[in-house]
This record gives structure tokens, C-alpha cells and sequence, in this order.
């Protein structure tokens, strides 16, 4: 895709987005007697507005800081300040993670800049995997959606941090380079001034997430008004099922790390434990993180990295969660 093609993309996005807001604005009134009058319609309409008004101010905040990100460190810089040996690399690209907030569509694409043949490939998906998980924007965001409940931060770090080690480490042991088939993406404008790289990231990432979380929201007042509260019951009374059908949901929804931790919270009918599934599964691996996986690395690569991530994050978090918040 050209400049000029993303640039017009991107104005319609923005474009589509204000006018969306201002016929919801102009529309208030008439939607408010609607759902009035309809109970079920408006138990949706207030768990979808929880989700997306709380949701909101760190999305917003968290694009800022990937924008940021984007600008000012390269992948040049991250390289030089990894380890050459393989184990401390990937350890240091985890903890190193949680520094360098963003957004799971940015981690990506540095990544596959990051991975090279100097060995340093598992450190590049180490880091791909925790820089959406455990950086401050995510954990603050999961306090404030779990506000009775801090161990869920704890657990959540703890749980992602050790899926992108335990990730990194196994392709070190595993991994082939034959399986990469992509050639990591050029930079479309070389002489593109801070200012601009900083605008076009951030509304990329703004775009983007906005449009999952009102799929998520609305996703999570459908489960609200639409789901028997037996289903839940059942889920509740048993464990097992309750974790497969939160993570198998995270991958369904690929939601932002940075807004998923509401969504996660507006589901208090199910226990601690599968919603932490939900909150380690989700940006580690989904529909669309295959799906730039593939575009990035290639299908071989991701057919092989996504299924083998899905259960590595499922059964830490499990882990965890059992003795951290179960």
C-alpha cells in the first residue's frame, strides 16, 4: 500500500468515526426513549456504555504512548540493548516489554524488523508477545477494572510475562528459520518528519482499537441480555470449560490489550480464573494477530507459533491463576 493509499484510508476512517459520534449525539434523545421502554434493551445499552466509557481514556492514552514509541525507538535501538546470548536476550526482551507500551498490531511488525540471523529471533517474539501485556498502560488499566481484586494484576504480568518467555525460549530450542518467509516491512516514508510519523501511528492504532472495542463492548452486552444465567451457572461449576470458552472468546474477539481488562471485568458472573485466561490469552494470540503473523513472518510461521502460543498462554494463566487469584 502506497502513502497516498494509507493517508486516504486513514482519512476515511476518521471521517466515518466523527460522523458516527455525531449522529449518536444528535440521535440521544430518541435512542434514550427507545431503550427505556425496552429492559433488556437497556441493561445492553449500560453495560455497553460501562465498557466503552471506562475503556476509553487508556486506549486513547495508550496509542499516545505507542505513537511515542514509534517515533523515537526503532528496532536499531532495541537491538542494541539486548544481550547476545540467547537465554538473557529473551529474558531481558520480556522484562524489557513492559518499558515500551503498545499496542498488539505495533509489537508485530517491530518484531519481525527486530528478528534477524544474529540470533536474536527469539528475543525479537519474546518481546512481541509481552511488550502488549505487561506494560503500565495494561496493568493500570486491569487495577482499575478489577478494583476489589489487585491480585488479578499480579497474576495477569506474572501469567503473560512467563507465556512470552516460555514462547521465546521454545523457538529458540525449536524453531526454523525455513518457516520465515517474509521479508521484514520497509519504511514507507524515510525522510517523513517525528511529527508525522507520530500522528499516523497513533491514529492507526486509535482506529483500530477503537473499532474492537465497540465490538467487544457490544459483544459483552450481547453475552449479558442474550446468554441464560444457567449457561453461566454452568460455566461457573466448571472450571475446566469456563477457562477453554474464555480463551477460546479472546481469540474471537481479538480485542486491545489496553481495553480488554473491562470487558473481561463486565462478565462478573464467571470466576476469577477464566477471566484471567481471557486477559493472557487475548494479546498473546487472535483473529487478527494470525493473521498479521502470517502477513509478517509468513503462513508457516504462523501456523505453527499461533496454535503453540494458545496453549502455552492457556495453561500458565490456568497455572497462575490457581495460585494466584483461585
Amino acid at each position: 500500500m502506497s502513502t497516498r493509499t494509507g493517508s486516504r484510508s486513514g482519512n476515511l476512517s476518521m471521517t466515518l468515526l466523527i460522523g458516527g459520534l455525531l449522529v449518536a449525539a444528535l440521535t440521544g434523545g430518541v435512542l434514550h426513549e427507545i431503550v427505556r421502554e425496552r429492559p433488556r434493551l437497556a441493561t445492553a445499552a449500560t453495560v455497553f456504555s460501562g465498557v466503552f466509557v471506562q475503556a476509553l481514556p487508556f486506549l486513547a492514552f495508550g496509542v499516545v504512548i505507542s505513537g511515542l514509541v514509534a517515533t523515537f525507538v526503532t528496532p536499531e535501538v532495541v537491538a542494541r540493548w539486548l544481550p547476545r546470548r540467547t537465554a538473557p536476550a529473551v529474558l531481558a526482551a520480556g522484562i524489557g516489554g513492559a518499558a515500551l507500551p503498545g499496542c498488539e498490531c505495533a509489537s508485530v511488525p517491530v518484531a519481525r524488523r527486530l528478528y534477524g540471523d544474529d540470533g536474536r529471533g527469539a528475543a525479537a517474539l519474546t518481546f512481541m508477545l509481552s511488550a502488549p501485556a505487561i506494560n503500565p498502560v495494561v496493568l493500570v488499566s486491569t487495577a482499575v477494572a478489577f478494583p476489589g481484586h489487585p491480585a488479578m494484576v499480579v497474576a495477569r504480568c506474572a501469567a503473560s510475562l512467563l507465556t512470552a518467555v516460555i514462547m521465546g525460549l521454545l523457538w529458540s530450542r525449536w524453531g526454523r528459520p525455513g518457516w520465515i518467509t517474509r521479508r521484514p516491512p520497509t519504511v514507507s516514508a524515510p525522510g517523513s518528519a517525528r511529527t508525522t510519523v507520530f500522528v499516523e501511528a497513533a491514529r492507526h492504532d486509535f482506529l483500530q482499537a477503537a473499532a474492537y472495542l465497540v465490538l467487544g463492548a457490544l459483544a459483552a452486552a450481547l453475552l449479558h441480555v442474550l446468554v441464560p444465567a444457567w449457561v453461566y451457572d454452568h460455566l461457573a461449576g466448571q472450571l475446566l470449560l469456563g477457562i477453554l470458552t474464555m480463551a477460546v472468546l479472546a481469540v474471537v474477539l481479538s480485542l486491545c490489550s489496553e481495553a480488554d481488562a473491562f470487558v473481561a471485568a463486565s462478565l462478573s458472573m464467571l470466576p476469577l480464573v477464566p477471566r484471567l485466561v481471557f486477559l493472557v490469552v487475548g494479546p498473546a494470540v487472535d483473529l487478527k494477530l494470525f493473521a498479521m503473523q502470517a502477513g509478517m513472518f509468513g503462513r508457516a510461521f504462523a501456523v505453527r507459533f499461533a496454535p503453540t502460543t494458545f496453549l502455552v498462554a492457556t495453561a500458565v494463566a490456568t497455572a497462575v491463576g490457581l495460585v494466584v487469584v483461585g
